[in-house]
């Protein structure tokens, strides 16, 4: 079981890096319309599933049931999710305004900005894009989100007993889910 479920988040990352690579090099890859359930997917496959998958097979090595398993699961999807949009907001949310901190226009802040404005628009401001994101929806909408797979993975580790482990996981949660 637990090569099983190794050897498939390694399915998913390759799959996951293999989606990322093929759109990056395409020419319309700036003003594709991917969306945000299009985006959860790819960093699913390409960050999520190998934490998901290894907290789950740490807990079937130790013999817990199925459910604490699927717990864990939910603990190091949730988890990752959080520490990509984290990342994600990173060059929106410095305090220095004159950082000029490279992100990608497939970021959550990107993505839900675009949703948010629509097709047309998007396409105009492309050459504006961060300093329109900052101003937008995006930012806080990801926050939210971000912290919402944060309260997730938090709610998933409430269920195992208390422990030091279970603090210093918690610990990362907090920490990833935090913003100036």
């Amino acid at each position: 079981q637990v090569v099983e479920l190794i050897s498939s988040a390694i399915g998913d990352l390759v799959q996951g890096i293999y989606y990322e690579n093929s759109k990056s090099s395409e020419e319309n890859s700036l003003t594709d319309d991917i969306g945000i359930s299009t985006w959860k997917e790819q960093v699913f496959l390409s960050h999520s599933a190998l934490l998901a998958k290894s907290c789950q097979a740490a807990m079937e090595l130790a013999k817990h049931s199925a459910e604490i398993q699927d717990m864990a699961f939910q603990y190091g999807k949730h988890m990752s999710m959080s520490h990509k949009l984290h990342s994600d907001l990173q060059p929106f949310v410095k305090e220095s305004s004159s950082d000029t901190m490279a992100f990608s226009l497939n970021s959550a802040p990107a993505v839900l900005h675009q949703e948010f404005l629509g097709r047309e628009a998007w396409i105009k401001q492309i050459r504006e894009l961060q300093e329109a994101i900052k101003a937008g929806k995006g930012v806080t909408s990801a926050i939210d989100l971000c912290r919402c797979h944060g309260n997730r993975a938090l709610a998933a580790l409430e269920r195992f007993p208390p422990s030091e482990a279970r603090a210093a996981l918690a610990n990362i949660v907090c920490a990833v889910t935090r913003f100036p």
